[in-house]
């Protein structure tokens, strides 16, 4: 068995009747790298404010309020988070900002947005450019009139 020192014996952790945790796949399976510290920040927050099912229901003024975010930082964030698939969110209705966020479990690792977006590049071709149709159309302007000149 390992043994180590605990500086501060007196002291140490105990599970009480609140409990949260931060799931340590969040570091091994590389989101931390790619969050943001508002990211990092805004997950925290739901994650100590969620019931036993991974559910928060603050609203968005009090979390700006208290994790210290914007409402624009807070929305970047939130729909960030969403993309990378650590929270979902429902709203109460269609015009609140408000809603149901649900800490979701750390399954994999995040999603490779840059690579996705050079797949995506290499499969759609580049509409021709101002300059190339121009062109075109210059050439199809002299072909016509030197046909139409020969007749």
């Amino acid at each position: 068995m390992r043994t180590y020192c605990i500086p501060q014996p007196q002291r140490v952790r105990r599970i009480e009747k609140s409990f949260a945790w931060i799931d340590h796949r969040l570091l091994r399976h590389g989101f931390l790298p790619v969050m943001t510290h508002q990211d990092q920040a805004l997950y925290l927050f739901l994650v100590l404010t969620a019931d036993r099912h991974g559910i928060s229901f603050y609203r968005k003024e009090k979390i700006c309020q208290l994790a210290g975010l914007s409402w624009s930082d807070f929305e970047v964030a939130r729909d960030r988070l969403v993309n990378l698939g650590l929270i979902a969110f429902e709203p109460y209705c269609a015009t609140t900002p408000n809603g149901h966020y649900q800490v979701l479990p750390v399954e994999s690792g995040p999603p490779d947005f840059a690579g996705q977006a050079v797949k995506q590049a290499a499969t759609t071709q580049p509409s021709p450019s101002r300059s190339e149709n121009v062109r075109q159309t210059r050439f199809d302007r002299t072909r016509d009139d030197v046909t139409w000149a020969r007749s």
